[in-house]
């Protein structure tokens, strides 16, 4: 007997994307993570940069009954928009054994170099669906250093909300809590997860990168382990007082326009003039959420805003405007010095940034 379609009397599944640049271990975990009993209610789509979908057969071998879908021939943020959609669609149309139950999730593996923000842009086409969406990379904790070249690996880093560190296998103990530490020093937002049980890592991953209510903390400066990425610099702006709302969305386009695609990401707890309910604004890369309330968050340190971007500098930042009477520091010490300042006057090169 086969269940109803999909529809509001179950919950939507949540949204996937598992990112990772090439051969770092994304279709090991998925193929790992369906062995798990857990998996039954998961549904995978891939993408593959090529003709040939050879993640996509090895899947199939592996996978069970869970349903595989295929987008091929490249980036899913290209042309592949609208195939994402009709693979989703039919993936939510499929009847599924009573027995297993509503479909739960459904994880895009991209391919290993696309980029976590154009990837977003193209799900606006999955809007109606209302599908909570996260973010998982994966971190090649043998090649981690040498992978920091590529901008590709550095944006999928960055825009994670869970970092998988992989390989795991190949280290001893003291390399592999060396990775782990880079991993979490590359992006202190992200949940960083390693271990030697694949298919459990990224259980716990999906589950850490879900929604979650709790605030967060800004992370400290001076961190040891930032510099064994050179280009990358985590910036904490703090504010003393509390911007106008327009104010602060004039800063974050204008951020957004200076840094292009050198910006990675951006999260932050801010408490405007207009309201005593703290702001949650965020990004991965240019594309901006919608600023919402967020009040479970205190703030007992003041609002800031942590800054996640590629070969920026302290110095770069001062192009910003408005003036909102920041201070600005970073948590890459050995990268840049760990120097203070307060954001300068020289005119920002506005873009609009729209939200998804």
């Amino acid at each position: 007997m086969n269940s109803s379609r999909h529809s509001s009397a179950h919950a939507a599944p949540a949204f996937i994307v598992l990112t990772g640049f090439l051969g770092s271990g994304k279709t090991t975990l998925l193929r790992d993570f369906l062995d798990l009993p857990e998996a039954a209610d998961t549904a995978i789509i891939v993408n593959e940069a090529g003709e040939i979908g050879l993640d996509g057969a090895v899947l199939a071998d592996g996978g069970g009954d869970v349903r595989l879908s295929m987008l091929a021939n490249g980036c899913v943020c290209c042309q592949g928009a609208s195939d994402l959609a009709v693979a989703v669609e039919a993936l939510l149309r499929v009847d599924r054994p009573e027995a297993q139950g509503p479909l739960r999730r459904i994880i895009l593996e991209t391919s290993g170099l696309s980029k976590p923000g154009p990837v977003l842009r193209s799900l606006g086409v999955l809007a109606e669906h209302r599908m909570p969406v996260s973010i998982v990379s994966t971190y090649d904790a043998a090649r981690g250093r040498q992978l920091a070249a590529f901008p590709e690996a550095l944006a999928q880093w960055a825009g994670a909300q869970a970092l998988i560190v992989t390989k795991t296998d190949l280290l001893g103990p003291q390399a592999r809590g060396q990775a782990g530490r880079e991993a979490g020093a590359v992006n202190p937002l992200a949940r960083v997860i390693s271990g030697t049980q694949r298919g459990k890592a990224l259980w716990d991953a999906i589950a850490a990168a879900g929604p979650r209510d709790a605030g967060f903390d800004p992370p400290e400066t001076g961190s040891a382990e930032a510099g064994a990425h050179p280009r990358i610099g985590v910036f904490l702006v703090k504010m003393a007082g509390e911007p106008a709302y327009e104010a602060l969305a004039a800063w974050l386009d204008n951020l957004a326009g200076l840094l292009g695609d050198r910006l990675l990401r951006l999260k932050g707890l801010v408490r405007t003039g207009e309201s005593d309910v703290p702001l949650l604004v965020q990004s991965v890369g240019t594309l901006f959420s919608m600023p919402r309330p967020f009040r479970a968050a205190k703030l007992d340190r003041g609002s800031f805003i942590v800054v996640i971007a590629r070969d920026t500098t302290l110095g770069d930042l001062r192009g910003v405007t408005p003036d909102l009477g920041m201070v600005v520091t970073t948590t890459a010490a050995g990268a840049f010095g760990g120097r203070k300042l307060g954001v300068g006057s020289r005119p920002g090169m506005a873009e609009r940034v729209t939200a998804p």
